[in-house]
């Protein structure tokens, strides 16, 4: 039988509706999920589905996405990243349904979930990687910890009252040094997201790259820098100044003392993302940011997309 793993966004009841629907929906069609026993506690349990086809609790561990089709995601971004946890370690693609607020990493939104599940269900759609950035944090000479990020891994400051002095590191050597809030390494998906709001430029996810932006830096030369996906970066922490933080996602967080250094590179894994409609990566920004693009006429003999006003 197919399976697929739901991760949800459970705090707001119309997503557990949602969520009793989708369950609903692909029993009838064959497909088997597996939930989260703390996500569906309070989910409207299906009790026309013949017990075989109902969900199946599983643990929030990286196994429970093991031998799945496909990480179903409903929520927002935060939901997204919390599921990539789990289908990355299983090579398992996620399918991002929004029903949050911008929700850029979702592949569909509330409104068009019936065509998502047709498609998951005739098995129409396909499967892209998403970059991944490793991040270690040594202190003389030792690995204190290893973890890694799917937007961005963000070395900052852990207190307010003094600024992190700072020198970067690319390709094994020097480039600057400065006092800053932090520095953020980012994905070409994570480029939407805080390496944007610091001034960090957008970066096609077909480009592989890994994307440097200081941020509030008290520097000359501070400026985002766009490097080669097999670069090194490294970020290493004054001997004298306060301690640091490393924050990877939002979600994996990890101390870094004075005189540690963080190595950042190309994930070892990436994240495997389903894509239903080809939809141009242009035409996800004017739709998300709500970009004007009144007046563009497009190319002659090329009718404009009806979805984008013009």
């Amino acid at each position: 039988m197919r399976e697929f793993l739901v991760v949800l966004h459970a705090g707001r009841e119309t997503n557990r509706r949602v969520a009793a629907a989708v369950a609903t929906r692909l029993a009838r069609d064959g497909i088997r999920l597996r939930v989260l026993a703390e996500e569906w506690a309070e989910v409207p349990d299906g009790a026309d589905l013949p017990a075989e086809l109902r969900p199946r609790i599983v643990d929030g561990t990286p196994a429970c996405a093991a031998e799945t089709e496909a990480v179903l995601v409903l929520g927002g971004d935060g939901t997204l990243l919390r599921a990539a946890d789990l289908a990355r370690p299983a090579g398992v693609p996620l399918l991002g349904v929004n029903l949050g607020r911008v929700g850029f990493l979702a592949e569909a939104e509330q409104e068009s979930l019936g065509e998502a599940l047709d498609a998951m269900v005739a098995g129409t759609y396909k499967v892209e990687e998403r970059m991944t950035v490793d991040a270690v944090v040594r202190h003389r000479g030792v690995v204190l910890d290893r973890t890694w990020a799917l937007n961005e891994a963000v070395v900052e400051k852990s207190t307010h009252e003094r600024i992190l002095e700072i020198v970067l590191e690319i390709d094994r050597r020097p480039v600057s040094a400065f006092g800053c809030d932090g520095l953020i390494c980012s994905t070409p998906t994570g480029s939407t997201a805080y390496a944007f709001s610091a001034g960090g430029p957008l970066i096609w996810p077909q480009v592989e790259a890994m994307l440097v932006v200081p941020s509030n830096a008290h520097a000359l030369f501070a400026r985002p820098m766009v490097v080669s996906p097999e670069s090194e970066v490294a970020v290493e922490i004054d001997l004298e100044g306060p301690p640091a933080v490393l924050d990877c996602d939002g979600r994996r967080v990890v101390p870094v003392p004075p005189g540690a250094r963080v190595e950042l590179s190309r994930g070892s894994e990436p994240v495997r993302m389903v894509r239903l409609d080809g939809q141009p990566f242009a035409d996800r920004l004017v739709r998300k940011f709500d970009l004007p693009v009144r007046g563009w006429r497009g190319r002659a003999g090329h009718p404009p997309d009806p979805g984008l006003e013009h």
